[in-house]
C-alpha cells in the first residue's frame, strides 16, 4: 500500500496560525531585466485543450537549474535557448542555441505544441525540446553559440508528436536516461474516466540517449524509448531512486504495468453449474432468493448524516484499515490475507450519492475480540442537510446497491459507541483518547469550507517503475494504491546532498513532510519528518498560486503567477520551532512589480557566501530572492 501513515507525536491540533514576520523587501528581493523575454504563448490547434493539458501548462516550470554551477537556462520568445550566469548577485545571459520555429500547417493544425524547455543532464550538457516533437542534445561551451551534437523526434502515425521533458539523470557514464509525456492518440470512454469529459490518455516514456553516439554532423534519429506506460493524467513528479533503480511516476492517474494485465474472473454459465446436494437438500430447488449472499455493509442515514457499518473478521489490524473522506468520494483499503467467508469490501475514490464534510467525517474500529467479527463504522456529516440518500454510491455496480438496510437496534449501539468521539470535538475535551484536542485549531474555528478545502493541492497516485525495462518492481503491489492530496516537492536546483526525497501531503488542515527512505532491494518507506500545521488551510484563501515548494527543515514557498499589470507575491511559512507550538511565522515578499509580467519558472541557486537564493523566471525580469 502506498501508505502515508501521519506520527500522532508531530501533529499540534492546537496550533493556533501564523504570525507576520516582516522581511526588508528592499535587501531580500532583487530584480534584474531580461534581454531575451520569456513567454507562456503556444500555438493552440483546432482541438480544444483537455482539463489535465491546461493544468499541466499553468504549472510548467520553464526555468532549470544546474545546482553544481548555479548555471540556469530557459527558452525566450523566439526558440532561442538562453544560459544565465551568475557572477555575485548580478547575472550574465548569452544565447547557446537558437531552435528552428516549428512551421503551423493544416497537417499540424489539429494537435497542440508543448512548451519548448531545456534542461541541464550535467555541468556540460543540454537537451531540449522545440515542444514540436524533436529532441537537440546541446554541448556547452565557455562562449559563444553551442551545435546539436544528437537530434532525436518521436514519431507516431507518420509525424512527430509533440512531447513534454520531465526529468533527466545520467544513468551510466555515457548513458543519459529522459523521461517525457505525450498526449496519446488512443482515448477512453468518457464513463470509464475518473475526471468529467476527461476521456484523453498520456504516454509517459523514458529514452536513452547513448552519450558515445553523439556528434556534431549527427543526422536526425527517432528515440531510443525504454519503457512505456500510460495513464489518464500527466505526471507531476519523475524523480529517479538510484539505491532502488526505479521511477516515481506522481500523477493524477496511476500508470499501470501493460504487462501484468488482469483477466476477468472465469463465469460458468447456468448450463456449466452442477449443485452438490446436501443431506435433506432438494438440488432441484433453489434457495437463493431465500438465502441470498450478504450484502458488504449496512448502512442508515439521518437529516445530517449517513453511518455505514462493514463487518470486518475481529483479527483485522487498525494499522491495515486505511479510510480516506473527500466532498465526493469514499476510499476504503483493507489489508487481510488470511482466508474468511465474509468478503473484504475494496473502494477507490468511489463516488458518493451526494457530498459529504471530509473534515465532520470519522470512522472507527470495533474488533468484538470475543467474537469472529468487529464493525469498521464510517460516519458521514452530508453537506446538503435535509437530502435523503437512495443509495451510498453514485453508481450501482455487483453488491454496490445495497438497501438502507440497518436494524434500529444497532444503530443505537453505534451510535453509542460513537458518542465519546463526538462529544470530544464539541467540548474540546480528550475523551476518545486519540488527541483531537478541540479538534480543529483555532485558526480555522467557525471558517472551514470544505469545497475551498478541497481544491487545496492535486489528488494523486504514486506509481513505482524499474528503470531498467519499465517493469514494476517485485516489492511494490499497483492493486494497493492509494490516492493522497499533493501539497508539494522538493524545490528544483537544490542540491541532492542537502536533502532527500521529499513530499508535503495533505492530512486534514496540516501540510505532512515525508521522505523516502529507500534500501536497496527493500520496499521503501515514507517516514512522517516534520509537520507544517494548518497550512493547507491557509494555502486555501491563495486563489492564484501557481507553484508550491518545500525548501526543507526552513518552508513551503507559495509563488502567485502575477501578470495582468499586478505583480506577484511569495508566500513563505515557516516550520514551527517546536512541534507542539502553537505559533509559526509567515512573510509575504512581493515578486514583481507590476513590470515584470507572469511568473514562469523558479528554482534555487547558491550564492557565493553559501547562502540560498530564490531564483524567479517573469517574462521580463529574473527575480532572486535571498533570506529565505
Amino acid at each position: 500500500m502506498t501508505a502515508f501513515e501521519p506520527k500522532k507525536s508531530l501533529l499540534n491540533p492546537k496550533f493556533e496560525g501564523y504570525k507576520l514576520a516582516v522581511m526588508d523587501a528592499e535587501d531580500a528581493v532583487m530584480r534584474h531585466s531580461l534581454p531575451y523575454h520569456a513567454t507562456q504563448a503556444t500555438s493552440s490547434g483546432k482541438t480544444p485543450l483537455s482539463f489535465q493539458e491546461m493544468q499541466s501548462r499553468i504549472t510548467h516550470n520553464h526555468l532549470s537549474i544546474d545546482a553544481e554551477t548555479n548555471q540556469a537556462v530557459y527558452v525566450d520568445s523566439e526558440h532561442r535557448i538562453i544560459l544565465t550566469e551568475f557572477n555575485g548577485d548580478t547575472p550574465s545571459y548569452r544565447i547557446l542555441y537558437e531552435m528552428p520555429l516549428p512551421v503551423q500547417s493544416e497537417a499540424t493544425a489539429t494537435i497542440h505544441r508543448e512548451y519548448p524547455s531545456a534542461m541541464f543532464i550535467g555541468s556540460t550538457l543540454v537537451i531540449a525540446s522545440d515542444g514540436d516533437g524533436s529532441l537537440y542534445v546541446l554541448s556547452v561551451k565557455n562562449e559563444g553559440l553551442s551545435t546539436p551534437v544528437g537530434t532525436y523526434v518521436l514519431a507516431s502515425e507518420g509525424r512527430n508528436t509533440p512531447f513534454k521533458i520531465h526529468y533527466s539523470h545520467r544513468s551510466t557514464p555515457t548513458s543519459v536516461v529522459t523521461v517525457i509525456s505525450s498526449k496519446s492518440s488512443a482515448s477512453l470512454p468518457k464513463e470509464s474516466s475518473r475526471r468529467p469529459g476527461g476521456s484523453s490518455l498520456f504516454d509517459v516514456r523514458a529514452i536513452r540517449i547513448n552519450l558515445l553516439s553523439l556528434g556534431p554532423n549527427n543526422t536526425e534519429r527517432e528515440m531510443d524509448v525504454i519503457w512505456t506506460r500510460q495513464g489518464e493524467d500527466i505526471p507531476i513528479f519523475t524523480p529517479y531512486v538510484p539505491s532502488l533503480d526505479s521511477h516515481i511516476l506522481v500523477g493524477g492517474s496511476n500508470y499501470p504495468d501493460p504487462t501484468l494485465g488482469i483477466s476477468a474472473p472465469y463465469v460458468p454459465s447456468a448450463d456449466e453449474i452442477a449443485p452438490i446436494p446436501r443431506a435433506n437438500e432438494n438440488p432441484d430447488k433453489s434457495d437463493d432468493a431465500v438465502n441470498p449472499p450478504p450484502p458488504p455493509y449496512s448502512w442508515t442515514q439521518t437529516p445530517d448524516s449517513v453511518t455505514i457499518a462493514i463487518p470486518l473478521p475481529s483479527a483485522t489490524s487498525k494499522d491495515n484499515i486505511r479510510v480516506l473522506f473527500s466532498p465526493k468520494s469514499l476510499t476504503v483499503h483493507v489489508n487481510y490475507f488470511a482466508s474468511t467467508s465474509t468478503p473484504i469490501p475494496r473502494y477507490s475514490s468511489k463516488e458518493l450519492w451526494d457530498t459529504v464534510s471530509p473534515s465532520s467525517s470519522f470512522w472507527t474500529w470495533d474488533k468484538e475480540a470475543e467474537r469472529a467479527y468487529g464493525v469498521l463504522t464510517l460516519h458521514m456529516e452530508k453537506q446538503n442537510e435535509g437530502t435523503r440518500w437512495m443509495q451510498v454510491f453514485a453508481t450501482s455496480g455487483d453488491n454496490d446497491d445495497v438497501p438502507e438496510t440497518l436494524d434500529p437496534s444497532e444503530l443505537y449501539k453505534i451510535s453509542e459507541s460513537l458518542e465519546k468521539y463526538t462529544a470530544s470535538l464539541r467540548d474540546g475535551s480528550d475523551s476518545s483518547g486519540l488527541g483531537l484536542g478541540a479538534g480543529l485549531p483555532s485558526l480555522a474555528s467557525g471558517e472551514i469550507d470544505d469545497e475551498v478545502d478541497a481544491s487545496v493541492g492535486r489528488q494523486a497516485y504514486l506509481t513505482w517503475v524499474a528503470a531498467s525495462n519499465g517493469s514494476t518492481p517485485t516489492w511494490f503491489d499497483p492493486r494497493e494504491q492509494v490516492p493522497f492530496t499533493l501539497l508539494a516537492t522538493t524545490l528544483p536546483g537544490l542540491k541532492e546532498e542537502v536533502h532527500d526525497l521529499s513530499l508535503v501531503v495533505k492530512n486534514n488542515l496540516d501540510g505532512l513532510v515525508f521522505g523516502l527512505e529507500a534500501v536497496d532491494g527493500e520496499k521503501p518507506v515514507w517516514t512522517h519528518a516534520s509537520t507544517y500545521p494548518a497550512v493547507a488551510f491557509v494555502l486555501a484563501s491563495k486563489r492564484d498560486t501557481r507553484f508550491t515548494y518545500l525548501v526543507p527543515s526552513k518552508a513551503i514557498l507559495a509563488f502567485e503567477s502575477a501578470g495582468q499589470n499586478r505583480g506577484g507575491n511569495l508566500y513563505i511559512y515557516r516550520r514551527p520551532s517546536a512541534t507542539k507550538d502553537k505559533w509559526a511565522k509567515q512573510s509575504i515578499l512581493k515578486v514583481d512589480d507590476g513590470q515584470g509580467g507572469s511568473l514562469l519558472g523558479v528554482g534555487a541557486i547558491t550564492g557565493k557566501d553559501g547562502e540560498l537564493r530564490i531564483l524567479c523566471l517573469l517574462e521580463r525580469e529574473l527575480v532572486t530572492i535571498k533570506g529565505i
